[in-house]
């Protein structure tokens, strides 16, 4: 239980009819903190006392919460904290990529108990939804194994794939999963899985990661410039992953740069597969990841050429996201390997002047996220948990009809 550091928590509500959004607070306020007390959370999500022993008690029941050793302040009474119960829910995470599949199970909390992965077959998803099919439930299976009640507590599968969506292409842009998103993918896998499935891009699933258990863990602010084999960004505003109108908000890698008179889009020069191209390497080597953190690591020329060349498009692309969206901070992130994460961050400096600079900041305007491979499958793992437990305005109209 938190004595000192101000607890971070949303506003639930008095009125009747929103006890699904107070419950969704509650569970919020728990798990940006930790433990803590009934009288902590009234006075943080500004709910009676009343109010608050009712939920407590009812999230007791499901299972979602458990009381721990009473804690004794001063002269007062002892205060009893209370905590999320990890196994209280669980879901399953998959990332689709251009040539591999990734799979997580996580818990209530998002600690990982189950990760696989398997190899694309060409041939689209014609051939590609039974390998995801079988994986996915090799994951339920071994999660099923470590936790007897999981599939009682599954509460869906999170699905993150490269964006945008809805866009009409040539149907041979490599840089595109255009057989993958005009299949109907969401429908298959609810028939093949039973649960319910949502589906992401790969930066808003990476930004997700990152607000559950990594550097956006208690911003209400933050954008996450993913550098993967493109590039996204996944916004964080208002507390809230904001995902636009048609779940394609945050696609800087089509944001164009002017170069010798031609216009290239971002991802073109500053992604992994940029890079990929640059050494003339084979993105589906399984040891490429490996061999590209030993050359960023051994400082190697063509990386060094590269590294100058894709900091400058990140540079700027950093002082559009300060400027659009005033972030607390920028989190680079990605599955890019992490020495060259921290060789794109050591070259992107000295950021360029922007209304981000300002006396007073606590965070620095940019910083090192997870550098990952399994950070997307994480993040659409945490997509369940959140439309399940994140406190949002939908959970009020839904308890209020």
């Amino acid at each position: 239980m938190n004595d000192t550091r101000p607890i971070r928590a949303k506003s639930g509500t008095n009125h009747e009819g929103t006890s699904a959004h107070n419950r969704r607070v509650m569970i919020d306020a728990l798990r940006i903190n930790g433990a803590l007390s009934r009288a902590d959370l009234a006075r943080a999500t500004r709910l009676t006392k009343q109010t608050v022993s009712n939920i407590i008690e009812e999230l007791e029941r499901d299972g979602l919460v458990s009381s721990q050793e009473a804690v004794r302040k001063g002269r007062g009474q002892p205060s009893t904290p209370y905590r999320l119960v990890p196994e209280g829910a669980f879901a399953i995470g998959l990332q689709i990529d251009r040539h591999v599949t990734r799979a997580v199970a996580v818990d209530l909390v998002g600690s990982v108990l189950v990760r696989a992965e398997a190899v694309l077959p060409p041939g689209g998803p014609s051939r590609g939804t039974k390998v995801i099919l079988d994986l996915v439930a090799s994951v339920r299976l071994k999660l099923a194994g470590i936790v007897r009640q999981s599939e009682k507590r599954l509460v869906g599968l999170g699905v993150a794939m490269p964006g945008p969506f809805g866009i009409d292409g040539s149907g041979d842009d490599p840089w595109m999963m255009e057989a993958w998103q005009k299949f109907p993918l969401l429908d298959t896998l609810t028939a093949g899985t039973g649960l319910d499935v949502g589906l992401q891009n790969d930066a808003a699933a990476a930004a997700t990661a990152e607000r559950m258990v990594g550097a956006a863990h208690g911003l209400d602010h933050a954008v996450c410039l993913f550098v993967g084999y493109g590039i996204g960004a996944g916004l964080i505003l208002n507390g809230e992953l904001y995902r636009g109108a048609n779940g394609n908000a945050g696609e800087i890698g089509m944001a164009l740069l002017f170069a010798d008179g031609k216009s290239t889009p971002l991802e073109h020069r500053a992604s992994l597969a940029s890079l990929y191209q640059y050494l003339s390497a084979d993105p589906a080597d399984p040891d490429l990841h490996a061999h590209i953190n030993d050359l960023a690591s051994g400082g190697d020329p063509g990386i060094d050429t590269w590294i100058e060349t894709a900091a400058a498009d990140l540079r700027w692309s950093i002082h559009l996201i300060e400027t659009i969206f005033d972030p607390q901070t920028v989190i680079l992130c990605g599955s890019a390997p992490e020495a060259l994460v921290n060789r794109l961050i050591a070259a992107i400096g000295p950021l360029l002047p922007s209304i981000a600079e300002r006396r007073g900041r606590t965070l620095p305007r940019l910083q090192s996220g997870m550098a990952d491979p399994w950070s997307v499958a994480l993040g659409a793992a945490a997509g369940p948990i959140g439309r399940a437990f994140d406190p949002h305005f939908a959970a009020i109209l839904k308890d209020s009809r």
